[in-house]
């Protein structure tokens, strides 16, 4: 949350457009633009990620998404799209200009070179926290949790791995129960987790890797926002609260003496309504 664009999704985007330009060449990607779709983290880095190839870049975002990512979005130069109702809706559009102008796709979570990008974290996790025993982060699409496991499972196969969903948009758990992709329709405060369906890339990805798959509802997400504001004196979005959430409320299975880090992935938190959040947030136990 204290990186560029206010997500650590400029990591894995910025590994996708190196790509694009060493396939295509750079006055080939600056020629036709790149286009994703995205409640706002991933649209941000790729705006950013654009800006600093000096290519185009055009976002597809639901017209509900946080005001403050849209304008984040614009103030890096992209061209912005907005849809009425969810994500499936954006990902549509998106395709549709893609097909109708040349635009070159670039996807908000399952891509290769997106996901290997998001694998840095789990590197630098190891560097940082060798002795680390579980390590906890949120599940939208699952580019950035499962690029982090695969780094970490390769170099240290013992760490345990969790991912964390709202109750409401928890598409990547269904899929894995499910054991093939499930279109939901999310609907969650934490918007930054609100993709409508895992992917081709994190499904297989999430089912090997992961060690538990939990869900809270919003007023705990609500809850671990509030503390790390209050109490740890850091501004997330509910996106980048969930996973802190979820250890707080006891949902994930840690023992004593259990080295335990938690991603804090998404600071792009719409203002305004910190007051309602905080008005909702559930009290997080002996806290």
């Amino acid at each position: 949350h204290l990186q560029r664009s206010g997500s650590y999704k400029v990591r894995g985007m910025l590994n996708r457009v190196a790509r694009l330009v060493e396939f295509f060449g750079i006055d080939e990607v600056r020629r036709r633009g790149i286009i994703t779709f995205s409640a706002g983290n991933a649209a941000a880095a790729y705006a950013w990620s654009g800006r600093a190839h000096d290519i185009p870049v055009e976002v597809v975002m639901p017209a509900k998404a946080v005001p403050a990512k849209i304008a984040a979005c614009k103030a890096y130069g992209a061209t912005v799209h907005l849809v009425e109702g969810h994500m499936g809706n954006a990902g549509e559009l998106k395709s549709k200009l893609v097909a109708e102008r040349g635009l070159i796709d670039a996807h908000p979570f399952d891509d290769p070179f997106v996901i290997a990008g998001h694998g840095s974290m789990g590197i630098e996790i190891l560097e940082q926290i060798p002795e680390v025993d579980v390590v906890i982060g949120g599940l939208g699409g699952g580019g950035m949790l499962c690029g982090t496991a695969v780094a970490l499972k390769e170099l240290k196969p013992e760490v345990r791995i969790y991912g964390v969903e709202p109750e409401h948009s928890d598409a990547v758990k269904q899929a894995v129960d499910a054991g093939r992709i499930v279109s939901i329709t999310p609907n969650s405060v934490a918007d930054g987790l609100g993709s409508a369906n895992a992917g081709e890339w994190t499904l297989p990805l999430a089912t090997r890797l992961l060690d538990g798959i939990v869900t809270l509802p919003d007023d705990e997400i609500l809850g671990g926002l509030r503390f790390a504001m209050e109490r740890m004196k850091q501004v997330v979005e509910p996106a980048g609260a969930a996973s802190l959430a979820a250890l707080l409320f006891g949902r994930i299975p840690v023992g004593t003496g259990d080295r335990v880090m938690v991603i804090l992935s998404g600071g792009n938190v719409d203002l305004p309504r910190i007051p309602e959040f905080f008005a909702t947030a559930k009290a997080v136990p002996g806290a």
